[in-house]
């Protein structure tokens, strides 16, 4: 259900990379608050994001489902003290940035557009592949956040199911500091869920399921190394407790060709037209 491919990115595409985020960093403007947390799912909703009142103010999940299409920044739970101010500076607070690195940055476009992320699409069998997010992870020392087990087709959903994670690490990544930890074969087993969106907001249509933690794995790998995830794998990863980020760039993608994107995905809306009408 996963593959790691040491050496996939250069030490320059990585800390090009890394360099990127810090200049986009000093430009963000930590007032736009929202907090990414996937711990309490009855409270938080899901593995996607959640949004509170800080400040007095509501934020709404506007702010989630126009990130499809923007370069937004989300905070660790951990960041704030209980007056609602940052603990630590705003470099050290985020949780991530995304939805649409990938289409909106040059440097990290062009790394995902590049010929070596190409082939290995048509190595993997996609026809007329779609990316439709793109993520840049931080898991910050000391506060860096647990993702909970969950499988990349429940949030990203099309029929047949299609999806692939390209998770590149820009960092060294080890069970210190936070790294993959994944359940082997599970992607036989199908989706176990769906996060949907309606009129009402989002939800998950089935409860989560429950499972083994001692079945899972780490898979710790060397900066540069990037890990393949089919859509169904179920994979999470612990808390940061260290004293060293652990730094990645995320993908996802799907198939177009003879799949139907479910109008009911998180951000359906948004990106129905644009994946119909990618390839031109």
């Amino acid at each position: 259900g996963y593959l790691v491919l040491e050496n996939f990115a250069s030490d320059d595409e990585c800390s090009g990379m890394m360099s990127r985020m810090e200049f986009l960093l000093e430009g963000f403007d930590p007032q736009t608050i929202s907090v990414f947390s996937t711990k309490n799912q009855a409270r938080h909703l899901s593995y996607c994001l959640s949004f509170l009142f800080i400040f007095g103010k509501e934020r709404t999940d506007n702010y989630f489902f126009e990130s499809a299409n923007n370069i937004s920044f989300f905070f660790e739970e951990k960041a704030f003290d209980p007056e609602g101010k940052l603990k630590q500076p705003k470099s050290l607070s985020i949780n991530k940035v995304g939805h649409a690195l990938h289409e909106l940055d040059p440097v990290f476009k062009s790394f995902t557009d590049s010929k070596k992320v190409g082939a290995l699409l048509e190595l993997l069998g996609y026809k007329k592949p779609v990316l439709m997010q793109s993520m840049y992870i931080f898991k910050q020392p000391g506060i860096g956040g647990e993702v909970v087990p969950h499988q990349d087709n429940s949030f990203l959903y099309t029929d047949p199911p299609s999806c692939t994670g390209l998770w590149l690490a820009l960092e060294d990544a080890n069970k210190s500091n936070g790294c993959l930890w994944v359940l082997p074969k599970s992607h036989r087993d199908g989706v176990a869920r769906k996060f949907l969106r309606d009129e009402n907001g989002v939800k998950f249509d089935k409860s989560p399921p429950t499972y083994e933690m001692s079945q899972f794995i780490p898979v710790e790998v060397k900066a540069g190394s990037l890990v393949v995830i089919h859509g169904n794998l179920v994979h999470q990863s612990f808390e940061n407790k260290s004293s060293k980020s652990r730094h990645a760039y995320s993908v996802h993608v799907v198939e177009s060709e003879d799949c139907v994107w479910s109008s009911d995905n998180w951000y359906a809306k948004l990106y129905f037209c644009s994946f119909l009408n990618f390839f031109r």
